[in-house]
């Protein structure tokens, strides 16, 4: 009597192939692993760059040497220090007409900031520009590459709308005489987006704001503000001190230095959910000159300034005179300005002297940073 007997195979032995040992176990699972690890280093790869594409792709930026030219820019004198104009723009296009309802048209520099770091990035002046200041506009490329012809006593502000940032920068340099290393323009919405990541700002008023013409309301004390009020706080100009626009630069200049404070305090390089987050919001509506268009390149200039404490940062706005012909503009006080301009340019203290502008504006005191505040987790 035979009997049926079924030939069993092992695992190991299905796998081999002809003239090849079977593998083991152990083998099956190293092997395994080696795969999910080459998986995950690909994924993860493969998600960095997406987020380093996607935080450059936010940035637009402008050729300043094209726009403007190599041969009429004022040579670079202490060469181991930055200028940097900072320019807000009060553009109402896209997402920006859902926060200022204004009827106006086209865009302005709204805030203008040279800001100048020393040789040794360990301390920083900041000199703001009145944007009702009569200037002269040079002639000009805009963004489609036409002329734009120079013109005589035109409002600092009115610049950006005619011809452009490379033209703001341009105007800048003629004004100051100082080589201008590279620019940063944000709009609106993009303020509002690193305020919110931030979770917020805190300032300090000495006296009440009482929100006229649509402005916003505090009390006197301390507030938290988002994005929103924040906005609204810097553009603040009938309902704090005497209502002029050399009175809301104090408000402006206070609030960059609490806003540099939170930065710091937060330590956002040392914390990289924190750095995406507020990358990702300030890069949404940046625009910066071709040098500092990229990722990379904007976080080595941050690292740079890490050492720049904004306790000890200077601010000062450029010194100016009621004019003659039109009370409500202003015009360079070129004595005191003189003085200004050469000792950035040479990177030499700012002398008592170059900050007494004639008109000053602001009867109010300007916003205090507050020296201790908790820092929420955004």
């Amino acid at each position: 009597m035979t009997s049926d007997t079924t030939a069993t195979t092992s695992p190991a032995e299905e796998q081999a192939s002809p003239g090849r040992p079977p593998r083991s176990r152990a083998s099956r699972i190293r092997r395994g692993v080696a795969w999910t690890a080459a998986v995950l280093v690909l994924g993860a790869a493969g998600s960095g760059w997406w987020l380093y594409s996607h935080l450059n792709g936010n940035i637009s930026s402008v050729d300043l040497d094209r726009a403007i030219g190599t041969d009429n820019r004022p040579p670079k004198v202490a060469g181991n220090a930055q200028n940097v104009l900072v320019l807000g723009s009060d553009s109402r296009a896209g997402a920006n007409g859902e926060l200022d309802h204004g009827d106006v048209s086209g865009a302005r520099s709204d805030t203008a900031m040279l800001v100048h770091i020393p040789e040794g990035r360990a301390r920083a002046t900041a000199v703001s520009i009145p944007r009702d200041t009569l200037i002269s506009r040079p002639e000009c490329k805009d963004g489609d590459g036409k002329t734009v012809p120079p013109a005589n006593r035109v409002m600092f502000n009115s610049v950006y709308s005619v011809a452009g940032p490379a033209c703001v920068v341009k105007t800048v340099e003629q004004l100051s005489g100082i080589r201008v290393d590279h620019f940063v323009e944000v709009d609106f919405a993009g303020f509002k987006g690193l305020v919110d990541a931030l979770g917020g700002v805190t300032v300090t008023l000495d006296q009440p704001m009482s929100g006229a013409k649509g402005g916003l309301k505090l009390d006197a004390g301390t507030h938290r503000l988002n994005g929103t009020d924040s906005l609204k706080f810097v553009r603040t100009r009938y309902g704090y001190g005497d209502g002029s626009d050399l009175g809301r630069i104090g408000l402006q200049q206070q609030f960059m230095l609490a806003m540099l404070s939170e930065i710091k305090k937060q330590d956002a390089f040392g914390n990289p959910a924190r750095l995406y987050k507020l990358a990702d919001a300030g890069t949404k509506s940046l625009t910066t000159d071709s040098d500092l268009a990229s990722l990379t390149a904007l976080s080595d200039f941050a690292r740079s300034m890490q050492g720049v404490d904004p306790s000890t940062m200077e601010t000062i706005m450029l010194p100016v005179a009621y004019d003659k012909v039109d009370p409500n503009r202003v015009v360079v006080a070129q004595e005191q300005a003189s003085l200004l301009w050469e000792a950035l340019r040479t990177d030499q203290k700012v002398p008592a002297a170059a900050k007494d502008s004639p008109a000053k504006g602001g009867s109010g005191k300007a916003p205090k940073t507050p020296k201790a505040s908790p820092s929420p987790t955004p």
